[in-house]
């Protein structure tokens, strides 16, 4: 299984191979799944966001965060804001959607 793989570190003098555990700063990786299934929530929304009537996504981004989605970029109307967090909901395996999408005029105004 990914989350049980152990890696190989060195033999000692008796000939024994000694295995670690994988480790990033400390810390387990995550696992190789959880990037799939990541992949895979963030491509659902954005195919349904795609396919949705009502919505011009084609400056919208998705992100997987977990099981929560996060949508950011811009659209035209609220109208559209709105009915993106409903698609994105609707989608198996979404619990929570974050929108950060703006307004198309508002988003070019913004300054930082």
């Amino acid at each position: 299984m990914l989350g049980q793989r152990r890696f190989f570190s060195s033999i000692k003098e008796d000939g024994t191979m000694v295995f670690k555990e994988p480790t990033f700063h400390g810390h387990q990786p995550e696992a190789e799944a959880e990037y799939t299934n990541r992949a895979t929530l963030e491509a659902a929304v954005a195919n349904a966001l795609a396919i949705a009537g009502g919505i011009d996504a084609a400056d919208v981004e998705v992100t997987a965060e977990g099981d929560e989605i996060v949508l950011s970029g811009s659209v035209g109307t609220v109208d559209e804001i709105e009915r993106a967090t409903v698609v994105a909901r609707a989608v198996e395996g979404v619990h929570t959607v974050r929108n950060r999408i703006l307004l198309a005029d508002s988003a070019v105004n913004v300054r930082h």
